[in-house]
This record gives structure tokens, sequence and C-alpha cells, in this order.
């Protein structure tokens, strides 16, 4: 048996496909899970990934089976935060506002 050197080129198509289905099985599995264990019945997809149309059919066919309340966002408003990130990053940029290596990034503050 050979390899094809070109076996990802002819065949792209398939792999991200299968790819995908496999990352949706894996969310949609530890999101029941997630439920079965703390009792939420209030789910929300949010962000870029609620953008994903794969994503969105598999949480709404759990949804209606398991009689979650799902909040979903309409598909226009399903931007990603990288966006603003990168052009937040720009604009500092621009300023020179930059910090040396000892800042440590914090997500939340309790203000």
């Amino acid at each position: 048996m050979g390899e094809d050197p070109g076996f990802i080129g002819k065949n792209l198509n398939d792999l991200a496909a299968s790819l995908q289905r496999t990352i949706i099985e894996i969310l949609i599995a530890k999101l029941v899970r997630a439920s079965k264990e703390t009792g939420i019945r209030e789910i929300g997809i949010a962000g870029g990934v609620s953008a994903n149309g794969g994503l969105r059919r598999a949480v709404t066919r759990e949804a209606e089976k398991r009689g979650w309340n799902l909040f979903l966002p309409e598909f226009r408003y399903t931007t990603d935060n990288a966006a603003m990130i990168g052009i937040t990053g720009y604009y500092k940029y621009l300023k020179a506002e930059f910090t040396d290596h000892s800042v440590i990034p914090v997500a939340r503050t309790d203000s």
C-alpha cells in the first residue's frame, strides 16, 4: 500500500466535514453531561462559534430532545471577539501603548 501525496488535497472537503462533525459531537456530549450534572436546562450559545450551522442544528435538536430552554442569537449577532481584540490592539499600537512582560492578563475584574 503506497502513500498518496495528494490525499489531503483530494479529500480536503471530506476531512474538514469529518473534523467539524467530530468537534460538534464532542461539544454536544460535554453540554449534555454538564446539563445532567448541574441540572441546568437554560442553554446559551454565543460568540463566533454560534454562527456554525452544524453546531446550531445539533444544539437545537438536542434542546428539543431534552426540553432545554435554548438561547441562540440571530445569525447577524454571531460575531467573533477576535476582530474587536485585533482592532483594539491595532489602535494601541498606533498610539505606541505598550507594556512589558511583567503584566499579568486578567479576563475579569471584581469591580
